[in-house]
């Protein structure tokens, strides 16, 4: 049964996904509005038939989005529905993975799980190879704004939770879920950049 049939899909509108493309390339922010008008309920019936749980759907839908606009450029896909709805879920799963881990094993392995994706099959070949990825990591840690260098440290150094990261510098915790999803998006390109294979 494809999509469309099932209506998930917007067909009502008249901007193709080309022009939405190109809006991304351009660095438009439409783009996003547009993506969401016309595959909100398709990205949302992915995530929710993977989760089973609408406020994590949302999010994993948000942070597609987010995905989305770090993906293109370079990216440039012909049929954007299938691009995005891979996203899609592939944070879905992501995300369930993360769930059952937080009722194992607490932040521990959800922040293992969460780093999983800079970092990869990246081997930790001896201690030289180590230095030169903490130094790596130093460097783009130095770059960031205070606020994002601090919420990163306080998640992935301290193991805090997201909640306990909102409550101690006053932010929303969808705040602190976007800050830490977008700073990983730039250290995982960080890294590629500096040679490691993610």
């Amino acid at each position: 049964m494809t999509w469309e049939r099932m209506d998930s899909v917007d067909n009502t509108t008249s901007i193709t996904d080309a022009q939405i493309v190109d809006m991304y390339w351009q660095r438009n922010e439409t783009a996003i509005s547009e993506t969401q008008h016309k595959y909100g309920r398709y990205c949302n019936y992915i995530a929710d038939n993977v989760l089973h749980n609408a406020q994590d759907a949302e999010e994993c839908v948000n942070d597609a989005y987010n995905r989305l606009w770090t993906l293109i450029p370079p990216a440039k896909p012909e049929y954007l529905s299938a691009f995005l709805g891979k996203i899609v879920r592939g944070l879905a799963v992501d995300r369930r993975r993360m769930n059952r881990a937080a009722k194992r094993g607490g932040e521990t392995e959800t922040v293992a799980l969460e780093l999983a994706e800079c970092f990869g099959a990246y081997d930790d070949d001896g201690a030289e190879n180590g230095a030169v990825l903490r130094d790596s990591i130093n460097r783009f840690l130095a770059g960031l704004t205070k606020e994002a260098r601090v919420v990163f440290m306080r998640r992935y150094w301290y193991m805090s939770s997201v909640a306990d990261i909102a409550h101690d510098l006053d932010m929303g915790e969808s705040k602190v879920k976007v800050t830490l999803f977008r700073t990983r998006e730039k250290l995982r390109k960080h890294l590629e950049k500096e040679g490691f294979t993610i």
